[in-house]
């Protein structure tokens, strides 16, 4: 696999097919010229995503060479190689623009990280330009990231439905952020300069929650001392989101009705109606549907806030929105924790793609802060993940969710850590009955027994 495209240009012929060999056969395609005008010309006419050149050459040196790559607009990074009597002349160069410089008599070793240095960092500037962009296309949505196809029709049925002043009802797992759906929908209607008030039916208990609703008169019941208003009446004007809406009471779900019947309530105590100008978002975690059979959830209610439903998909559908939600939570944690962790390690972000996330994106985001927290430095690497996502049994390999970084990673490493995976969660699946395994998996018990050795996967099953 090709790792990214180099242009060299070396007057040294031994240097320059040093130089090639070298990054050959680190996976990179090179091109090699003899001197600067000839590379100008190369550069020109095709794509590279570094330059490594001598400063001294015939014709054009490595300072015109740098200077033409620089004002081309380009982001393409330079590579200087100087000899060590001129290590003054590469920092010129460096405060021209180029990205490092490499000292004559070259060393492999000093090329093979120099390079990537380079590439790494240009990975990641390009990955935070697609970020970022994709921030600045999702302004309105509330920091809500997703580019996968499920994601694509959120956020335009929140475009459709914003306008209007209709009752939506949000739902998905705990976690998929209906929050952040409510808010998006908010912030984008009519009613966007007046409150949002949100109310979380489930974590409020329920002889405070109508209070708290409907608010209340001065001895209205005992410890009511002042007049208090309530949701609905902070709300006026805007929206009220009424979250986890499953977990209300028959009795509350009665006068919530009611609101959106009549748009009237009346504080408890009070006799006084009061209108209700406000639009209800209501949220849930739970079937409703299923409740309303079951007799916990009224039907009439259940219909009168279905009238535009949005529902949110689990993480785990979501494909390629998981890695680039783990960047965006690396640069957001980076940022609060003062941190400069690099970059997640493409091995590592295959752990995540493969992952059940039954917490959804509250637990990748809690992730996230654990691990910049406790690195130091350097890259979050696999070996930085918790054992329950290392380990996971979750067979989720789709084209979508595989992540392949321009990069490339290690190819056998990877399959071998795939089959090694298949061969435990096959001996799991089976209670260690070597010969159900490989029924599972559809290969011979001789051919297990030779992959299990090879891979040094211990006997401790039963047999």
């Amino acid at each position: 696999m090709k790792k990214g495209n180099i242009l060299i240009a070396e007057d040294n012929e031994l240097n320059r097919e040093n130089l090639k060999e070298i990054l050959i056969e680190e996976g990179y395609e090179v091109n090699a010229v003899h001197d600067g005008r000839r590379a100008m010309e190369a550069f020109t006419a095709d794509r590279y995503d570094l330059v490594i050149t001598d400063l001294r050459m015939p014709n054009v040196d490595g300072f015109e060479l740098l200077k033409f790559i620089k004002e081309a607009g380009s982001d393409n990074l330079v590579i200087i190689i100087t000899g060590h009597g001129t290590v003054h002349s590469a920092v010129s160069a460096m405060k021209m623009g180029a990205f490092d410089f490499i000292t004559k008599p070259i060393k492999d070793d000093l090329v093979k990280l120099s390079v990537s240095r380079a590439m790494n960092f240009a990975n990641l500037r390009d990955e935070n330009v697609i970020l970022k962009e994709h921030l600045k296309d999702k302004e309105g949505f509330h920091d809500m990231i997703g580019y996968s196809d499920c994601m694509k029709k959120v956020f335009e049925t929140i475009d459709k439905v914003s306008a209007s002043d209709s009752t939506i009802l949000i739902t998905g797992e705990s976690g998929t952020g209906k929050e952040l759906v409510a808010r998006a929908i908010h912030f984008k209607s009519e009613r966007r300069d007046q409150p949002m008030i949100p109310v979380n039916c489930g974590a409020i208990p329920e002889d405070l929650l109508e209070s708290e609703l409907f608010g209340h008169e001065r001895g209205a019941f005992t410890g009511a001392i002042r007049n208090r208003m309530g949701r609905f009446e902070l709300a006026q004007g805007g929206t009220i989101f009424l979250d986890e809406i499953g977990d209300m009471s028959p009795a509350l779900q009665v006068k919530v009705l009611r609101v959106i019947q009549e748009r009237q309530f009346e504080r408890i105590g009070g006799v006084k109606t009061i209108n209700a100008d406000v639009r209800i978002i209501a949220a849930t975690n739970q079937d409703l549907e299923k409740a309303v059979e079951e007799k916990q959830f009224r039907e009439d209610l259940f219909y009168r806030i279905n009238v535009i439903p949005v529902n949110l998909p689990p993480l785990r559908e979501r494909g390629s929105d998981i890695a680039i939600l783990a960047r965006h939570f690396l640069m957001t944690f980076n940022k609060l924790k003062k941190k400069n962790i690099e970059q997640i390690a493409p091995e590592a972000v295959n752990y995540l793609m493969r992952y059940s996330w039954p917490g959804n994106v509250r637990e990748l985001q809690n992730l996230m802060e654990m691990l910049v927290v406790m690195k130091e430095e350097g890259s979050i690497i696999e070996d930085d993940l918790p054992a329950k996502i290392r380990n996971s049994s979750e067979d989720r390999i789709t084209e979508e969710s595989v992540f392949l970084p321009e990069e490339g990673i290690d190819f056998n490493k990877h399959i071998i850590r795939m089959e090694k995976d298949l061969l435990l969660k096959a001996l799991k699946m089976s209670g260690g009955v070597k010969n159900r395994a490989a029924k599972l998996l559809n290969l011979n018990r001789t051919t297990l027994v030779e992959k299990l050795k090879r891979l040094d996967i211990k006997d401790g099953w039963i047999d």
